[in-house]
């Protein structure tokens, strides 16, 4: 300014920087943004704002008129050199700058993500550009003996106000579980400008539209990721964000939980009792002390609700959507899913119909030899998305473990130091409304007390509610062995089914509840 105008006033430095950044904050914002923070080029970009309304101001009143393009160029030249002199001490500090990190959580996953930032820092450093530091580690017992190494200048602390009222800290990582304190520590991180990165399905699925508008209030800097939250170490999230946005999906369906996962392949593949198949998932660490969650299906419904607002942009209350787990599965039924050519997986399944309208459930459902699905078997996770122009994508990999969840939780830190943002992480909503009701081939297996007229009273019933039988099982009854005999329907609606199901256990020969389940594809025989 003192270049281009003798002795400038407070008003001539604004306009000269006013017009020399309308010309050119494009390229002065693609610099500082390869080498600054998300918050410097948002504060850059108000200030630009306030110089560019200055400049137009000035022009309508003539006064940018009395600068001669030499002066012009001269203010450019001399105002570009001193900037190009600051971002030169700002790289210099740039190339030491770091990212902090403060974990909630000391167990299996907060382990595995210390672990891998600390095997893998020097790339992470030329990947981001930034050093990237775990500063401290929340745990509830100190004294317990951790299973990895602490960084240097990484403390362990007992209270998440440690972390939470810590400026210094950037990043909470939050791998603590549950949905009261995890929230308290989501909300309270993100209210002190702390970006978030959790692997918290029942969180989300529980609080989304809560966390949706306390993120809409946020300075656009303050992050929100959960790759984690969702089938572990499969990129799905990211996917769902990024790899759609473009098209019209139609159908997810999918193998969201590796406990259960693991207990199917158990009772089909090594023909275990139901029993005997959770001794064995909870011998081996994939089930809880109280397996519930998995084995109930409510830990995949959360994650189902999650895939559905990506999806299709709806929100859905988790009681909606219709969930049955794997506790009523017996040897039997994988006998007569056998002789149908087939097995049974317990899937998460949303679809939308002719109306475009989303129906989704959690239930066992057969699927064909055939089927992708079939031959994912432990506790590995699929999922496959039917959409109009991808036609048919899968994924497939390991759905939780140290390693998987921990391996998604550094995905999101990285893309947070190289400044990725993303303003919408649930993606935008939608007008799609949701229906509880769906249509599906369904399996139905009755066990009865042995009397005359057993087939003739069912085929009443079905007739009675629209629904058209396409085939009876029944293996010879050995004398241990309960009495039983499977149904596979046509096409049918959930309504009419559960009206069926109702009546025949009113039936004095039919012994207990009958059991059912979908089958996943309506061409199964094909």
């Amino acid at each position: 300014a003192e270049r281009c105008v003798p002795n400038p006033s407070q008003r001539d430095i604004i306009l000269i920087a006013g017009f020399v950044l309308h010309h050119q904050y494009f390229l002065a914002i693609n610099t500082i943004a390869e080498r600054c923070s998300s918050v410097i080029v948002q504060q850059l970009l108000k200030i630009i704002m306030n110089l560019q309304i200055a400049y137009i101001a000035a022009a309508a009143l003539g006064r940018v008129s009395a600068f001669t393009p030499s002066t012009i160029s001269t203010a450019r030249q001399t105002i570009f050199r001193s900037a190009s002199s600051s971002t030169t001490s700002t790289l210099n500090m740039s190339s030491e700058d770091t990212i902090t990190l403060g974990i909630f959580g000391g167990g299996t996953v907060g382990g595995g993500i210390v672990e891998i930032l600390s095997n893998k820092a020097d790339y992470f450093k030329q990947l981001t550009g930034k050093s990237i530091e775990v500063k401290k580690v929340c745990v509830r017992d100190a004294s317990k003996p951790r299973d990895f190494t602490l960084p240097e200048g990484c403390s362990i602390v007992t209270s998440y106000d440690d972390i939470l009222n810590d400026d210094s800290i950037d990043v909470a990582v939050e791998v603590m579980g549950g949905t009261t304190d995890a929230k308290d520590v989501v909300v309270g991180a993100l209210t002190n400008g702390k970006s978030v990165v959790t692997a918290n399905k029942a969180l989300i699925a529980k609080d989304l539209p809560e966390i949706e508008t306390l993120l809409s209030t946020l300075e656009s800097g303050t992050q929100f990721r959960y790759e984690a939250a969702v089938c572990g170490g499969i990129p799905i999230i990211r996917s769902m964000q990024s790899d759609f946005v473009g098209d019209n999906i139609q159908l997810m369906c999918g193998i969201i939980n590796g406990c259960t996962n693991f207990m199917l392949t158990a009772m089909d593949r090594d023909k275990k009792s139901y029993d005997e198949a959770l001794s064995e998932a909870s011998a081996l660490g994939y089930a809880e002390a109280d397996p519930t969650l998995d084995v109930g299906g409510f830990d995949a419904r959360s994650k189902l609700k999650i895939l559905m607002r990506l999806a299709y942009g709806m929100n859905v209350e988790e009681d909606e959507i219709s969930c049955r787990g794997i506790t009523e599965l017996t040897k039997m039924d994988f006998e007569y899913a056998k002789m149908l050519g087939g097995t049974i997986k317990l899937l998460g399944v949303a679809e939308k119909n002719d109306a475009g309208d989303v129906s989704a459930y959690v239930a066992p459902c057969y699927v064909t030899n055939e089927d992708a699905l079939s031959s994912v078997n432990g506790a590995t996770n699929a999922i496959e998305v039917l959409s109009d122009n991808l036609v048919s994508s899968i994924y497939i990999g390991q759905g939780a473990g140290r390693y998987p969840t921990a391996n998604s939780c550094i995905n999101d830190i990285v893309a947070l130091a190289k400044g990725d943002q993303n303003l919408l992480p649930f993606n935008p909503t939608s007008e799609t409304k949701f229906v509880n009701n769906y249509e599906s081939v369904f399996y139905l297996r009755l066990n009865y007390r042995d009397q005359v007229g057993i087939t003739r009273q069912v085929g009443e019933v079905c007739e009675k509610h629209g629904v058209s039988i396409h085939s009876i099982l029944q293996n010879p009854v050995a004398k241990n062995q309960e009495s039983a005999f499977a149904i596979v329907t046509d096409k049918v609606d959930y309504a009419a089914i559960l009206k069926v199901l109702a009546d025949v256990e009113a039936l004095s020969w039919c012994k207990g509840k009958p059991f059912y389940m979908p089958v996943l594809r309506d061409d199964w025989q094909n």
